[in-house]
């Protein structure tokens, strides 16, 4: 969910919400639909410069056309479920469906019963759940339904009038009593203090440099190990000199806040997928800033979107790269189970070096560059030229990417789930009684994957996971056990946010329709290793575990879905790859490791704890997962909760 800063004002008032992606689905008019559907993305639809650096003319340029703010009845023109997810008035315009599912939590007073539209103005008396029924709808996108998060309280109580609209209020979004919403960066002295537990993160962290992001409202034994994005940009890893910054979902005044004071004048490239509306509204955002440039990613393939999360920083000291899964707004790294791959510190290569030199045995410099290049853009070969300029050796993680397009011949093997496939086949081996390793998919969102299992997930998709090594086409991958990660409704209601945390799991119902099949495969989110388990995912992993769960043969974490446009879907016969978005993750293969059996174990236990064997990887989640019970649920987005409050006394009430 990954979307885009979002904000709602109506007779609520004003509630923020992270987004998270998505998608896929091929739209027709219903007409039961509240109002009409989005329109497919048109090529013509994508700026014939994809970089623009912010300056006035230009801007007036822009805003002249685009730029008035989306009112709450405004209707996106996107498919993405969402991009607006942060306090900035402004911000990525990706988001604006969410905008379309949030209000401020607010007490409810009786005498106004009568006077709200919507039935989720006081708890209602418990009744079973009737889960979500399955019809037979046409293949459309998935809804954008407006939710109002209402606050319970004994009818006796007074509440506060509607929030007046406020404007860039810094972190406030639902309330969170908890934890300050003041933005701050330590002082020089303060930081001084944390250096040894800042690099005694790095230290416990080394050998995978796989880290998951710091949660508010967890133990701090539960922190230990893990990473802010303050602590990613400060300079304790180095002096900045320029950054680079690929995102879906971006809330600059934000990000601009989170670089040490030193740094926030320092040259910023911001990479996005916003288009007409939404990028003049990104624009104006970054206009007070005059080191910042915009550069769009084309997007020309309707339902793409620009998902990759991924820093690019220039130190004084060298270069490095940071591949992660949380949108850049505060709520992403705030209560939320998120993952980061933090790259060695590169050190520049000798002046004359060949184009081959730097390269590491996973070929990911080689990699990375063609990713860069994929995006056809003018404003990224001064980041390829540093990446060329670099030795990026010490690598051992391999690049899987996506980005737009119908790939044939070898370009199908360089994208997606293809990718995957390829470096499965080359670089691993098979293990023996292989079809009773079972594989794992963990997501935050979840595309149209066709009418049974076999469209997708469980053919080409699942051909491609169960790959170990030369041998011939696996005849028994239909045996593979396979895992599907995803929280229920009960994981979103009791989570750290409430109801709230479920914007960041936009799977609707109208999909959840088409594809009745698919909770059989369901696995509820637990994370006590991690302290995590109130801390819903936005976070996605896959990964090949043992029969027993106690050993790895790989482990990814990326930005990609579950969906056929963050993976891709075969065409012609499978002769091409079609992949609409950009999507962007890293694999570990214990062999790149020099883990001479070929397998990395699973620590179990708490994870912060650093004694553990050098084999052993540090999985967010509890492993074996276990399956939904008869009551579990789906989290579905778009339809009303109203059995039970939330952690903060909310019920959910989409309208």
């Amino acid at each position: 969910m990954s979307g885009g800063v979002s904000k709602v004002q109506s007779q609520h008032g004003r509630w923020t919400v992270s987004s998270s992606d998505e998608e896929d689905a091929e739209p027709t008019r219903r007409a039961d639909r509240p109002c009409p559907l989005p329109q497919p993305a048109r090529k013509d639809w994508v700026s014939d410069s994809d970089e623009t650096v912010v300056d006035e003319g230009e801007f007036e340029a822009v805003s002249s056309g685009h730029a008035n703010a989306v009112s709450t009845t405004d209707r996106p023109s996107g498919p993405d479920h969402s991009r607006k997810c942060s306090p900035s008035p402004r911000a990525s315009g990706a988001g604006k469906m969410m905008e379309k599912c949030a209000t401020n939590p607010v007490k409810t007073e009786t005498s106004d019963l009568s006077r709200q539209p919507s039935p989720a103005l006081k708890r209602l008396r418990p009744s079973s759940e009737s889960g979500w029924g399955v019809s037979s709808s046409e293949e459309e996108p998935d809804d954008k339904a407006e939710v109002r998060l209402v606050k319970v309280e004994p009818a006796d109580q007074g509440g506060p009038a509607p929030r007046p609209k406020k404007q860039r209020l810094e972190g406030t979004d639902y309330r969170c009593p908890s934890v300050s919403s003041v933005t701050t960066w330590p002082s020089k002295s303060e930081r001084a203090g944390d250096t040894l537990d800042t690099w005694d993160v790095l230290e416990k962290a080394k050998r995978f440099s796989f880290y998951l992001t710091k949660v508010s409202g967890i133990p701090s034994k539960d922190n230990c190990g893990a990473l802010h994005i303050k602590d990613i940009l400060s300079p304790l890893f180095g002096t900045i000199k320029a950054s680079a910054q690929f995102n879906y979902c971006i809330d600059i005044p934000w990000l601009v806040k989170q670089y040490p004071e030193e740094f926030r004048t320092k040259p910023l490239l911001v990479v996005h997928g916003e288009q007409r509306q939404s990028k003049a509204e990104l624009h104006e955002d970054a206009h007070p800033y005059t080191n910042i440039r915009l550069c769009q990613a084309k997007l020309e393939i309707a339902y793409g979107t620009h998902h990759t999360k991924m820093m690019l920083l220039l130190y004084e000291e060298g270069f490095r790269v940071v591949i992660h899964t949380s949108n850049l707004i505060r709520d992403d790294w705030h209560q939320k189970t998120q993952g980061i791959w933090l790259s060695p510190l590169y050190p520049r290569l000798p002046e004359g070096s060949s184009e081959t030199a730097g390269e590491s045995v996973t070929n990911f410099k080689r990699d990375l560059i063609d990713y860069l290049t994929s995006y056809r853009s003018a404003g990224l070969s001064e980041w390829i030229a540093h990446i060329k300029q670099h030795d990026l050796s010490e690598t051992r993680v391999y690049l899987i990417g996506s980005t737009p397009g119908r790939h044939q011949g070898n370009e199908k093997q360089k994208w997606g789930h293809f990718k995957l496939r390829r470096i499965l086949s080359d670089c691993t081996s098979p293990v023996t009684n292989q079809e009773s390793w079972p594989l794992i998919g963990q997501f935050s969102s979840i595309g149209s994957l066709g009418a049974d299992e076999t469209k997708w997930l469980c053919s080409e998709f699942k051909e491609s996971l169960a790959t170990l090594g030369k041998s011939q086409r696996c005849l028994s991958s239909q045996q593979v056990p396979l895992h599907l990660v995803y929280p229920t409704v009960e994981n979103v209601r009791t989570s750290l946010e409430g109801y709230p945390a479920g914007g960041s799991l936009p799977y609707a119902i109208v999909t959840a329709q088409k594809q009745p099949w698919l909770p059989s495969f369901f696995c509820r989110w637990s994370a006590e290793g991690s302290g995590r388990s109130r801390a819903m995912p936005h976070i996605k992993t896959y990964m090949r575990a043992s029969p027993d769960f106690g050993e790895l043969a790989w482990f990814a974490v990326t930005s990609a879905n579950l969906s056929k446009a963050a993976w891709g879907a075969l065409e012609k016969n499978g002769l091409q790859l079609m992949i609409r978005s950009y999507e962007l993750g890293v694999l570990f293969l214990p062999t790149a490791f020099g883990i001479a059996t070929g397998r990395f174990s699973v620590h179990r236990g708490r994870l912060p704890d650093c004694k553990v064997s050098e084999t052993s990887f540090p999985i967010p989640y509890d492993l074996p997962p276990q399956h939904y019970s008869s009551k579990d649920r789906p989290w579905i987005w778009n339809i009303p909760y109203l059995h039970a409050p939330d952690t903060n006394g909310n019920v959910w009430a989409p309208s």
